[in-house]
Protein backbone atom coordinates (compact mmCIF):
# COMPACT_ATOMS: atom_id res chain seq x y z
CA UNK A 1 0.00 0.00 0.00
CA UNK A 2 1.32 3.50 -0.81
CA UNK A 3 2.19 5.75 2.11
CA UNK A 4 -0.62 8.13 3.02
CA UNK A 5 0.31 11.34 4.84
CA UNK A 6 -1.64 12.33 7.91
CA UNK A 7 -4.27 15.05 7.81
CA UNK A 8 -3.43 18.38 9.44
CA UNK A 9 -5.73 17.43 12.32
CA UNK A 10 -4.13 14.04 12.96
CA UNK A 11 -0.59 15.44 12.71
CA UNK A 12 -1.35 18.18 15.28
CA UNK A 13 -0.80 21.02 12.80
CA UNK A 14 -2.17 24.34 14.12
CA UNK A 15 -3.70 25.03 10.71
CA UNK A 16 -6.25 22.30 11.36
CA UNK A 17 -8.02 25.00 13.39
CA UNK A 18 -10.09 27.29 11.12
CA UNK A 19 -9.50 30.22 13.49
CA UNK A 20 -5.73 29.84 13.01
CA UNK A 21 -6.19 29.82 9.24
CA UNK A 22 -8.28 32.98 9.45
CA UNK A 23 -5.58 34.70 11.53
CA UNK A 24 -2.90 33.79 8.98
CA UNK A 25 -5.05 35.12 6.15
CA UNK A 26 -5.88 38.29 8.08
CA UNK A 27 -2.18 39.03 8.67
CA UNK A 28 -1.75 39.26 4.89
CA UNK A 29 -4.21 42.15 4.64
CA UNK A 30 -3.25 45.81 4.59
CA UNK A 31 -5.31 46.31 7.73
CA UNK A 32 -2.73 44.17 9.55
CA UNK A 33 0.29 45.56 7.72
CA UNK A 34 0.23 43.05 4.86
CA UNK A 35 -0.06 43.35 1.10
CA UNK A 36 -3.65 42.27 0.42
CA UNK A 37 -6.56 44.76 0.19
CA UNK A 38 -9.91 43.70 1.61
CA UNK A 39 -11.95 41.71 -0.86
CA UNK A 40 -15.00 43.88 -0.20
CA UNK A 41 -13.08 47.01 -1.20
CA UNK A 42 -12.33 45.45 -4.59
CA UNK A 43 -15.92 44.34 -5.11
CA UNK A 44 -17.58 47.61 -4.07
CA UNK A 45 -16.53 49.57 -7.17
CA UNK A 46 -18.28 47.34 -9.73
CA UNK A 47 -21.04 45.93 -7.51
CA UNK A 48 -21.65 47.89 -4.30
CA UNK A 49 -21.77 44.83 -2.06
CA UNK A 50 -21.63 41.14 -2.78
CA UNK A 51 -25.01 39.45 -2.39
CA UNK A 52 -26.60 36.21 -3.48
CA UNK A 53 -29.14 36.60 -6.26
CA UNK A 54 -30.66 33.10 -6.22
CA UNK A 55 -30.08 29.54 -4.96
CA UNK A 56 -29.71 27.04 -7.78
CA UNK A 57 -27.47 24.56 -5.96
CA UNK A 58 -27.52 23.03 -2.48
CA UNK A 59 -23.97 21.78 -1.97
CA UNK A 60 -23.86 19.29 0.89
CA UNK A 61 -20.65 18.08 2.53
CA UNK A 62 -21.42 14.57 3.72
CA UNK A 63 -18.32 14.36 5.89
CA UNK A 64 -14.54 14.53 6.02
CA UNK A 65 -13.84 10.80 5.81
CA UNK A 66 -11.92 9.96 2.63
CA UNK A 67 -9.82 7.10 1.27
CA UNK A 68 -7.20 9.60 0.05
CA UNK A 69 -5.11 12.39 1.59
CA UNK A 70 -4.41 14.82 -1.26
CA UNK A 71 -1.84 17.62 -0.88
CA UNK A 72 -4.20 20.34 -2.12
CA UNK A 73 -7.31 19.27 -0.17
CA UNK A 74 -9.05 22.30 1.34
CA UNK A 75 -11.25 20.02 3.47
CA UNK A 76 -8.30 18.31 5.22
CA UNK A 77 -10.14 15.07 4.51
CA UNK A 78 -8.59 11.65 4.91
CA UNK A 79 -8.91 8.11 6.26
CA UNK A 80 -8.28 9.37 9.80
CA UNK A 81 -11.27 11.75 9.83
CA UNK A 82 -14.53 10.57 11.37
CA UNK A 83 -16.91 13.49 10.77
CA UNK A 84 -20.00 12.09 8.97
CA UNK A 85 -23.41 13.66 8.31
CA UNK A 86 -26.22 11.90 10.17
CA UNK A 87 -29.40 10.56 8.58
CA UNK A 88 -31.35 13.25 10.47
CA UNK A 89 -29.38 16.14 8.91
CA UNK A 90 -29.55 14.45 5.49
CA UNK A 91 -33.34 14.33 5.86
CA UNK A 92 -33.35 18.06 6.65
CA UNK A 93 -31.43 18.73 3.43
CA UNK A 94 -33.90 16.70 1.39
CA UNK A 95 -36.79 18.52 3.07
CA UNK A 96 -35.32 21.82 1.87
CA UNK A 97 -35.12 20.46 -1.67
CA UNK A 98 -38.72 19.27 -1.55
CA UNK A 99 -39.99 22.62 -0.26
CA UNK A 100 -37.96 24.90 -2.56
CA UNK A 101 -37.13 25.45 -6.20
CA UNK A 102 -33.47 24.46 -5.81
CA UNK A 103 -32.71 22.31 -8.84
CA UNK A 104 -29.39 20.65 -7.99
CA UNK A 105 -28.06 18.64 -5.06
CA UNK A 106 -24.25 18.71 -5.12
CA UNK A 107 -22.75 16.02 -2.87
CA UNK A 108 -19.17 16.43 -1.72
CA UNK A 109 -16.80 15.39 1.07
CA UNK A 110 -14.29 13.86 1.85
CA UNK A 111 -15.41 11.03 -0.30
CA UNK A 112 -19.20 11.55 -0.13
CA UNK A 113 -19.78 7.93 -1.10
CA UNK A 114 -18.32 6.82 2.26
CA UNK A 115 -21.31 8.28 4.07
CA UNK A 116 -23.65 5.34 4.77
CA UNK A 117 -26.65 7.43 3.67
CA UNK A 118 -25.16 8.45 0.30
CA UNK A 119 -27.15 6.09 -1.93
CA UNK A 120 -30.40 6.74 -0.11
CA UNK A 121 -29.88 10.49 -0.42
CA UNK A 122 -29.12 10.25 -4.13
CA UNK A 123 -32.21 8.12 -4.79
CA UNK A 124 -34.47 10.44 -2.79
CA UNK A 125 -33.19 13.56 -4.55
CA UNK A 126 -33.70 11.93 -7.94
CA UNK A 127 -37.21 10.90 -6.86
CA UNK A 128 -37.84 14.60 -6.25
CA UNK A 129 -36.72 15.30 -9.81
CA UNK A 130 -33.51 17.07 -8.83
CA UNK A 131 -30.19 16.92 -10.63
CA UNK A 132 -27.53 15.23 -8.50
CA UNK A 133 -23.77 15.78 -8.68
CA UNK A 134 -21.31 13.36 -7.08
CA UNK A 135 -17.88 14.93 -6.48
CA UNK A 136 -15.97 11.72 -6.78
CA UNK A 137 -12.25 11.02 -6.30
CA UNK A 138 -12.55 8.05 -8.73
CA UNK A 139 -10.44 5.65 -6.63
CA UNK A 140 -13.40 5.02 -4.34
CA UNK A 141 -15.10 3.28 -7.29
CA UNK A 142 -12.46 0.51 -7.06
CA UNK A 143 -12.57 0.09 -3.28
CA UNK A 144 -14.00 -3.02 -1.63
CA UNK A 145 -17.72 -2.58 -1.05
CA UNK A 146 -18.02 0.21 -3.61
CA UNK A 147 -17.29 -1.49 -6.92
CA UNK A 148 -20.97 -1.46 -7.86
CA UNK A 149 -21.17 2.31 -7.40
CA UNK A 150 -20.65 3.12 -11.11
CA UNK A 151 -23.75 1.11 -12.01
CA UNK A 152 -25.76 2.79 -9.24
CA UNK A 153 -24.68 6.27 -10.35
CA UNK A 154 -25.50 5.49 -13.97
CA UNK A 155 -28.91 4.08 -13.06
CA UNK A 156 -29.71 7.25 -11.08
CA UNK A 157 -28.41 9.52 -13.89
CA UNK A 158 -25.95 11.20 -11.51
CA UNK A 159 -23.42 13.66 -12.92
CA UNK A 160 -19.90 12.74 -11.83
CA UNK A 161 -17.39 15.53 -11.20
CA UNK A 162 -14.01 13.89 -10.66
CA UNK A 163 -10.58 15.25 -9.75
CA UNK A 164 -7.76 14.45 -12.18
CA UNK A 165 -5.10 17.15 -11.65
CA UNK A 166 -3.09 16.17 -14.73
CA UNK A 167 -3.08 13.76 -17.65
CA UNK A 168 0.53 12.90 -16.72
CA UNK A 169 0.89 10.18 -14.08
CA UNK A 170 3.86 11.75 -12.29
CA UNK A 171 2.16 15.13 -11.78
CA UNK A 172 -1.13 13.60 -10.67
CA UNK A 173 0.47 11.24 -8.15
CA UNK A 174 2.59 14.07 -6.75
CA UNK A 175 -0.61 15.85 -5.72
CA UNK A 176 -2.94 12.97 -4.88
CA UNK A 177 -0.71 10.07 -3.83
CA UNK A 178 1.25 7.19 -5.34
CA UNK A 179 -0.82 4.95 -7.60
CA UNK A 180 -3.84 7.25 -7.67
CA UNK A 181 -3.47 8.11 -11.36
CA UNK A 182 -3.51 4.48 -12.52
CA UNK A 183 -6.56 3.75 -10.38
CA UNK A 184 -8.29 6.88 -11.68
CA UNK A 185 -7.74 5.81 -15.29
CA UNK A 186 -9.15 2.36 -14.50
CA UNK A 187 -12.20 3.95 -12.86
CA UNK A 188 -12.81 6.27 -15.82
CA UNK A 189 -12.60 3.30 -18.19
CA UNK A 190 -15.33 1.59 -16.17
CA UNK A 191 -17.46 4.73 -16.30
CA UNK A 192 -16.91 4.98 -20.05
CA UNK A 193 -18.16 1.43 -20.38
CA UNK A 194 -21.46 2.53 -18.80
CA UNK A 195 -21.84 5.50 -21.15
CA UNK A 196 -20.22 8.24 -19.09
CA UNK A 197 -18.16 10.60 -21.23
CA UNK A 198 -19.95 9.73 -24.47
CA UNK A 199 -21.53 12.50 -26.54
CA UNK A 200 -24.40 10.12 -27.35
CA UNK A 201 -25.17 9.46 -23.66
CA UNK A 202 -27.02 11.51 -21.05
CA UNK A 203 -24.42 10.49 -18.45
CA UNK A 204 -22.03 13.39 -17.79
CA UNK A 205 -18.44 12.95 -16.65
CA UNK A 206 -16.62 16.16 -15.74
CA UNK A 207 -12.92 16.13 -14.86
CA UNK A 208 -11.36 18.71 -12.55
CA UNK A 209 -7.90 20.23 -12.87
CA UNK A 210 -6.08 21.88 -9.95
CA UNK A 211 -2.63 23.37 -10.54
CA UNK A 212 0.38 21.67 -8.99
CA UNK A 213 2.02 24.50 -7.07
CA UNK A 214 1.39 28.24 -6.49
CA UNK A 215 0.21 29.15 -9.98
CA UNK A 216 -3.13 29.93 -11.64
CA UNK A 217 -4.83 27.42 -13.93
CA UNK A 218 -4.26 27.77 -17.68
CA UNK A 219 -7.07 28.58 -20.10
CA UNK A 220 -9.86 26.08 -19.45
CA UNK A 221 -10.87 25.50 -23.09
CA UNK A 222 -7.27 24.98 -24.22
CA UNK A 223 -6.49 22.63 -21.33
CA UNK A 224 -9.70 20.66 -21.98
CA UNK A 225 -8.59 20.12 -25.57
CA UNK A 226 -5.19 18.89 -24.37
CA UNK A 227 -6.78 16.54 -21.81
CA UNK A 228 -9.17 15.17 -24.42
CA UNK A 229 -6.37 14.54 -26.92
CA UNK A 230 -3.88 13.04 -24.47
CA UNK A 231 -6.26 10.85 -22.47
CA UNK A 232 -7.77 9.39 -25.63
CA UNK A 233 -4.41 8.77 -27.28
CA UNK A 234 -2.69 7.35 -24.18
CA UNK A 235 -5.52 5.44 -22.48
CA UNK A 236 -8.52 5.39 -24.82
CA UNK A 237 -10.77 7.16 -22.32
CA UNK A 238 -13.29 9.97 -22.78
CA UNK A 239 -14.99 12.66 -20.72
CA UNK A 240 -17.56 15.39 -21.39
CA UNK A 241 -15.90 18.53 -20.05
CA UNK A 242 -13.10 19.86 -17.89
CA UNK A 243 -13.25 22.33 -15.01
CA UNK A 244 -10.18 24.29 -13.94
CA UNK A 245 -10.20 25.31 -10.28
CA UNK A 246 -7.73 27.62 -8.55
CA UNK A 247 -6.09 26.25 -5.41
CA UNK A 248 -7.45 28.25 -2.49
CA UNK A 249 -4.98 29.50 0.15
CA UNK A 250 -6.57 27.50 2.96
CA UNK A 251 -5.98 24.22 4.82
CA UNK A 252 -3.34 21.91 3.31
CA UNK A 253 -2.51 24.19 0.39
CA UNK A 254 -2.04 27.07 2.83
CA UNK A 255 0.31 24.88 4.85
CA UNK A 256 2.23 24.04 1.69
CA UNK A 257 2.51 27.73 0.76
CA UNK A 258 3.86 28.58 4.20
CA UNK A 259 6.29 25.66 4.27
CA UNK A 260 7.73 26.56 0.85
CA UNK A 261 7.86 30.32 1.46
CA UNK A 262 5.37 31.02 -1.32
CA UNK A 263 2.48 32.38 0.73
CA UNK A 264 2.90 36.13 0.21
CA UNK A 265 3.91 35.67 -3.42
CA UNK A 266 0.81 33.59 -4.12
CA UNK A 267 -1.52 36.04 -2.36
CA UNK A 268 0.00 38.88 -4.38
CA UNK A 269 -0.54 36.89 -7.56
CA UNK A 270 -4.22 36.39 -6.72
CA UNK A 271 -4.71 40.11 -6.01
CA UNK A 272 -2.80 41.21 -9.12
CA UNK A 273 -4.97 38.86 -11.20
CA UNK A 274 -8.28 40.18 -9.79
CA UNK A 275 -10.84 40.20 -12.60
CA UNK A 276 -14.02 42.22 -11.89
CA UNK A 277 -15.77 40.47 -14.79
CA UNK A 278 -15.89 37.28 -12.70
CA UNK A 279 -17.99 38.75 -9.89
CA UNK A 280 -21.35 38.16 -11.54
CA UNK A 281 -20.62 34.43 -11.87
CA UNK A 282 -19.20 33.68 -8.42
CA UNK A 283 -20.65 30.45 -7.06
CA UNK A 284 -21.54 32.04 -3.72
CA UNK A 285 -24.19 34.07 -5.54
CA UNK A 286 -26.19 30.99 -6.59
CA UNK A 287 -25.02 28.19 -4.26
CA UNK A 288 -25.63 27.44 -0.59
CA UNK A 289 -23.18 25.19 1.26
CA UNK A 290 -24.14 22.81 4.11
CA UNK A 291 -21.62 21.19 6.45
CA UNK A 292 -21.90 17.72 7.99
CA UNK A 293 -23.63 19.19 11.08
CA UNK A 294 -26.18 21.13 9.02
CA UNK A 295 -24.72 24.64 9.35
CA UNK A 296 -24.92 26.95 6.34
CA UNK A 297 -22.18 28.79 4.47
CA UNK A 298 -21.87 30.91 1.34
CA UNK A 299 -19.46 28.42 -0.21
CA UNK A 300 -17.45 25.29 0.50
CA UNK A 301 -14.31 27.35 1.15
CA UNK A 302 -16.03 29.52 3.78
CA UNK A 303 -17.24 26.29 5.34
CA UNK A 304 -13.69 25.09 5.88
CA UNK A 305 -12.79 28.43 7.49
CA UNK A 306 -15.89 28.23 9.71
CA UNK A 307 -17.27 31.47 8.23
CA UNK A 308 -20.99 30.84 8.57
CA UNK A 309 -23.51 32.91 6.63
CA UNK A 310 -24.17 36.41 7.92
CA UNK A 311 -27.83 35.77 8.82
CA UNK A 312 -27.69 34.82 12.55
CA UNK A 313 -31.21 33.35 12.55
CA UNK A 314 -30.67 31.36 9.35
CA UNK A 315 -27.42 29.54 10.07
CA UNK A 316 -28.74 25.97 10.15
CA UNK A 317 -30.52 23.92 7.52
CA UNK A 318 -33.49 23.54 9.87
CA UNK A 319 -33.97 27.32 9.82
CA UNK A 320 -33.92 27.49 6.02
CA UNK A 321 -35.78 30.44 4.50
CA UNK A 322 -35.46 30.59 0.72
CA UNK A 323 -36.46 34.24 0.38
CA UNK A 324 -33.95 35.55 2.89
CA UNK A 325 -31.10 33.26 1.95
CA UNK A 326 -31.40 33.84 -1.79
CA UNK A 327 -30.61 37.55 -1.30
CA UNK A 328 -28.20 37.27 1.65
CA UNK A 329 -25.03 39.32 1.93
CA UNK A 330 -21.97 37.19 1.24
CA UNK A 331 -19.31 36.78 3.94
CA UNK A 332 -15.87 37.36 2.39
CA UNK A 333 -12.17 37.23 3.26
CA UNK A 334 -8.72 37.34 1.63
CA UNK A 335 -9.15 33.78 0.32
CA UNK A 336 -11.95 35.03 -1.96
CA UNK A 337 -9.35 36.46 -4.33
CA UNK A 338 -8.83 32.85 -5.42
CA UNK A 339 -12.27 32.86 -7.05
CA UNK A 340 -11.78 36.15 -8.92
CA UNK A 341 -8.22 35.64 -10.20
CA UNK A 342 -7.70 35.36 -13.93
CA UNK A 343 -10.69 33.68 -15.58
CA UNK A 344 -12.27 33.11 -12.16
CA UNK A 345 -12.85 29.86 -10.36
CA UNK A 346 -15.49 27.90 -8.51
CA UNK A 347 -16.95 24.45 -8.17
CA UNK A 348 -18.27 24.82 -11.76
CA UNK A 349 -14.84 25.67 -13.13
CA UNK A 350 -13.68 28.88 -14.78
CA UNK A 351 -16.19 31.73 -14.78
CA UNK A 352 -15.01 33.55 -17.90
CA UNK A 353 -14.44 31.59 -21.13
Amino acid sequence: MPHRPLTLLRSGNQLSDPATQRRVLRKATREDGGIVPTFDSMVQAPLGELRANRIDVLQVNLGKLCNQTCRHCHVDAGPDRREIMSREIAEDCLRVLAQSEIGTLDLTGGAPELNPHFRWMVAEARRLGRNVIDRCNLTILLAAGFRDLPEFLAEQQVEIVASLPCYLEENCDAQRGEGVFAQSIEAIARLNGLGYGSAESSLTLTLVYNPVGPVLPPNQAELEAAYRRELLARYGIRFNRLFTITNMPISRFLDDLLQTGNYERYMQRLVDSFNPATIGGLMCRHTLSVDWLGFLYDCDFNQMLDLKIGEPRQRHIRDFNFGRLSTRRIVTGPHCFGCTAGCGSGCQGAIEP
